[in-house]
C-alpha cells in the first residue's frame, strides 16, 4: 500500500465552500470572528495567511451546529470544545455537554474468565528454570522474598511461571529479587481485599464473584501505575 499524502491545509475560502453546504449564511468575516474569540487557531504561513486542517473545519461546524441546533452563547461552546480538547466525549443529546468518557477494557488487565481457577500445571524448578531462563539460585531468591511459592512437594503453578517470566524481564534492566518483595506485599494486600468482600457472600457463584472483583482491583492497580508513569 502507498503511504498516505500528507493533509493540504486549507485557505480560507476553501474553509468556506466546505461549510457552505450545509451552513449557507456563514462568512469569512464569521469565521474571523470565531478566531478572535479563540474557538479556532489556524496556522500561518511564512507570508501571514491563515491554513485551516480537516480538523479545524470540524471544530468550526461543531461551533456552527452548536449555535444553530442548541442556542449556544460563545462562552458553552468555548466550554465544551476545551471538554473535547481534554479527552471528553461528545455527548449525544444535543443538549447535553460533552461527558467523561466511560471505563474502556484495559488489554492489560486479564479478563474474569481467565481469573477463575481452572486446570493448573506443576512444574519442578528444573521446569520452572527451563522455561524461564533463570538460574536456580535466582529462583531460590524470588522464592526468599515471596515472590515465588512453591508447594509442599516443591512444585509452583502457572501464576508462578508468569511471575518468573517478568522476573526475568525485569532482571534485563537491572531490577533483582529483592526489590520485587512490595510486588509480593501488594498482591497479599489485594487478595486480603477480594477474601473480605467474599466473606459475606454465598458459596453459589462465589468463584465468579471473586474473579470479578479480583479484576477490578487489578485495573484499579494498573491504572494507578499508569496514571504515575503519564505524569511528568
Amino acid at each position: 500500500m502507498p503511504p498516505s499524502r500528507p493533509e493540504r491545509p486549507l485557505t480560507i475560502g476553501k474553509v468556506l465552500d466546505a461549510l457552505r453546504e450545509e451552513f449557507p449564511e456563514v462568512s469569512i468575516s464569521k469565521i474571523r470572528f470565531l478566531e478572535v474569540e479563540g474557538l479556532v487557531e489556524p496556522s500561518r504561513t511564512p507570508a501571514g495567511y491563515r491554513t485551516y486542517s480537516a480538523s479545524d473545519v470540524d471544530r468550526l461546524r461543531y461551533v456552527l451546529r452548536a449555535q444553530r441546533d442548541r442556542f449556544w452563547p460563545l462562552k458553552v461552546i468555548r466550554d465544551a470544545l476545551d471538554a473535547l480538547d481534554r479527552g471528553l466525549e461528545p455527548a449525544l443529546d444535543a443538549d447535553a455537554r460533552p461527558r467523561p468518557p466511560g471505563p474502556e477494557v484495559d488489554p492489560d488487565v486479564p479478563d474474569e474468565a481467565s481469573l477463575v481457577a481452572g486446570r493448573e500445571v506443576r512444574l519442578t524448578r528444573d521446569e520452572l528454570s527451563s522455561s524461564t531462563g533463570l538460574d536456580l539460585a535466582t529462583i531460590t531468591s524470588l522464592e526468599g522474598f515471596g515472590v515465588l511459592r512453591s508447594d509442599p512437594d516443591g512444585h509452583f503453578t502457572g501464576a508462578d511461571l508468569q511471575a518468573a517470566h517478568a522476573a526475568a524481564g525485569l532482571a534485563a534492566y537491572g531490577i533483582e529479587a529483592r526489590h520485587l518483595r512490595p510486588f509480593r506485599t501488594a498482591a497479599d494486600r489485594e487478595v486480603g481485599l477480594v477474601e473480605q468482600a467474599m466473606s459475606t457472600r454465598r458459596p453459589a457463584g462465589r468463584a465468579k464473584d471473586e474473579a470479578a472483583v479480583a479484576r477490578l482491583c487489578l485495573q484499579l492497580h494498573a491504572a494507578l501505575v499508569k496514571g504515575g508513569l503519564a505524569r511528568p
